[in-house]
């Protein structure tokens, strides 16, 4: 046990400086993460740290998914809802049947029941994968939908098609009218699941006295409690935390305090962070494992079998991505969809964005040794070499090259009519205008006699007398200017305020907690400072 602390104390450390080395050179961490855990996986003092796909399951994936899941829009998410909806089933089990065959085709001893586990298991890309790198590049908010929207969607499809074809392998039959219908009622069950738990936990939010610790603690045990209840009835457990995660994020302000949505995303972030560098680290730790029971001769067939996988994975997603091109345009003359003519570049970027992640190959390594007649799983080790190569070529290659590729297509945002910061002196203009009549109408003999009350409507009076005139030309750039001015000339108050503090709490006659309560005051400051201009910078 001291040994475990000592190592994974280790591996974090090791997570934490690959991290800001990323930062530095400029590269989505999780890439850099696997790149350094394959020669750290040779490393004997951190030999024993392998996946364990119950760890991964039960531990990672809810929390993982429920992050995404409460980050993602709803809006956009139903307003895209049949392209995520198309990807996210009918193209990962397309993408298992083309994988079905051709590795049936091209490997030795490969029947259609492996075929299909293989294709249920590296057909779909991975949510915490395109969650972490979407977050480096600057793409348009639809395609950041789409793929994040996809890829929390798609393990539930995948992994019921990799239960059921392991459940061929190991038994020896399977009738297509059972796996059909089970499959609908996996996937519908896990939904309906996963909503009447976050109804539970909705009521016990809003109606019980509980605190912001007792809160945010909730928002842990929730996702558990979605994904190992459908898990325990054998529906989707990805599709409840996902279900769910959704339906509790688009009623987060009805039943969360201020201080509870602060706090929790504080803790959140922090969480979510640690996750996915264990994560990611971990596959290149798992390296030695792949590959130690493959002989060298062995090793070679892997290789080939694993890159033409590979590329029928690709080339596959891009059939696909232009496919729902073609049935877009069909279907908007019969229906309203979303965008009528997609263009070229959306799907282009979309279809290189097809990373794998550790959900595949935990599913690869739950796979069992020994078949129910007693005898080895065949082509176990062959199915965990294609697994880790298909990750770590599309999370690579992909991952890398994915930057450029934006930069090279260029894409405009076509749902952006105007700019972030016009949106931002919109919605401000909006509130100030709001502030005022209520202050007006409601309050007013108090805006006159009250000295604080006048303060407020003097700000709100201010923000509409600088926003009145912003659109106009040249005003935008003004405002900019005052703004810069605002930012630098407050930071510096911020600073002089907290040497001024760190001077009074050395007096006898100032209370210390009084003292610590001022300083999170300014830290709630100078965090709306840079939200405020996050956009810009």
């Amino acid at each position: 046990m001291h040994h475990a602390v000592i190592q994974y104390t280790c591996l974090l450390v090791i997570i934490l400086f690959v991290v800001m080395l990323a930062q530095k050179i400029r590269v989505a961490y999780p890439i850099l993460l696997v790149l350094v855990g394959l020669p750290l996986g040779f490393v004997p003092f951190l030999r024993g740290i392998e996946i364990q796909p119950e760890l991964i399951f039960v531990i990672f994936l809810p929390p993982l998914l429920y992050e995404a899941a409460w980050n993602t829009s709803w809006k956009d998410f139903w307003k895209w809802r049949r392209v995520i909806s198309s990807f996210a089933f009918p193209v990962v089990i397309l993408t298992s049947c083309v994988v079905a065959f051709v590795s049936t085709a091209i490997i030795p001893g490969f029947t259609l029941a492996t075929g299909f586990l293989l294709g249920g298991i590296v057909s779909p890309p991975d949510a915490v994968s395109a969650s972490a790198l979407l977050k480096t590049v600057k793409v348009p908010k639809r395609f950041v939908t789409i793929v994040e929207g996809e890829s929390l969607l798609n393990d539930a499809s995948s992994l019921v098609v990799f239960r059921f074809a392991l459940a061929a392998v190991l038994t020896g039959s399977f009738v297509f009218r059972v796996a059909a219908t089970d499959f609908v009622l996996v996937i519908v069950m896990g939904i309906v699941t996963g909503i009447a738990v976050a109804l539970l936990f909705y009521a016990v939010h809003r109606w019980l006295p509980t605190t912001t610790n007792m809160d945010v603690v909730l928002t842990f045990i929730t996702p558990y409690a979605m994904y190992m209840l459908a898990e325990e009835f054998h529906f989707s457990g990805v599709l409840a935390v996902v279900s769910g995660g959704l339906f509790l994020s688009a009623r987060r302000h009805q039943f969360l305090s201020n201080r509870s949505r602060l706090q929790g995303i504080n803790v959140w972030e922090a969480v979510a962070f640690l996750l996915n560098g264990i994560v990611f680290i971990l596959i290149g730790l798992e390296f030695p494992v792949i590959i130690k029971n493959l002989g060298r001769e062995a090793l070679t067939h892997a290789i080939t079998y694993s890159l033409i996988i590979t590329g029928v994975l690709i080339v596959t997603r891009f059939i696909c991505t232009y496919g729902a091109v073609i049935v877009t345009i069909i279907m908007s003359k019969i229906i309203t969809v979303a965008d009528p003519n997609p263009g070229w570049k959306a799907p282009a970027l979309f279809g290189w964005a097809g990373m794998r992640g550790v959900v595949s190959l935990a599913a690869a390594l739950s796979i069992p040794l020994m078949l129910n007649s007693g005898h080895p799983f065949p082509n176990r080790d062959m199915i965990l070499f294609i697994t880790f190569t298909v990750i770590l070529v599309t999370l690579v290659l992909q991952g890398l090259t994915l930057p450029v590729i934006i930069k090279w297509v260029n894409m405009p945002d076509p749902d952006l009519t105007i700019t972030i910061e016009q949106q931002r002196q919109l919605v401000r203009k909006k509130l100030a205008h709001l502030s005022l009549t209520i202050l007006n109408e409601k309050y007013n003999d108090l805006t006159k006699n009250n000295e604080m009350v006048k303060a407020l409507k003097l700000r709100y009076h201010a923000d509409m007398e600088l926003l009145k005139d912003w659109d106009k030309d040249g005003n935008e750039k003004r405002a900019e200017e005052f703004y810069k001015d605002y930012r630098h000339i407050m930071a510096h108050l911020l600073k002089e305020q907290r040497a001024l503090l760190l001077t009074l709490n050395k007096k006898e006659n100032i209370s210390d907690d009084l003292v610590k309560q001022q300083f999170e005051l300014l830290d709630l400051e100078e965090e709306k400072l840079r939200q405020h201009f996050e956009a810009n910078d």
